[in-house]
């Protein structure tokens, strides 16, 4: 079984989009996905919320969504928004969400 951690860092959302529809593809054929919110794309959640996002919400429902960047949360003025969204706020690496328990674990890392 592969590994893959998509690290979302764009807050566009039609590229954050295909980052949840290449994890849900991968995760529907066996594979180990996480995906992570960091940089601007943390933006995006209140957005995914607010709209019912189809691939969000069945990203979220996979439970395929490792968490959000609390720094960048913060910075970027959505905390609040994204505590409410019962993601989980990672913090590992001087606040923000860190790659190296992942990349320990095994996982490849695509960054977008």
């Amino acid at each position: 079984m592969k590994k893959v951690l998509f690290y979302g860092m764009t807050g566009e959302k039609m590229c954050f989009q295909h980052i949840l529809m290449n994890g849900l593809d991968l995760h529907s054929s066996g594979e180990e996905v996480k995906i992570i919110f960091e940089g601007a794309s943390v933006k995006l959640v209140p957005i995914f919320e607010e709209e019912n996002n189809p691939l969000y919400k069945k990203a979220k429902e996979a439970r395929i969504i490792a968490g959000v960047c609390l720094a960048c949360s913060k910075i970027l003025g959505v905390y609040d928004e994204i505590a409410k969204s019962g993601l989980t706020m990672l913090d590992d690496m001087s606040g923000h969400a860190g790659m190296k328990s992942y990349i320990n674990q095994g996982y490849e890392v695509i960054s977008m």
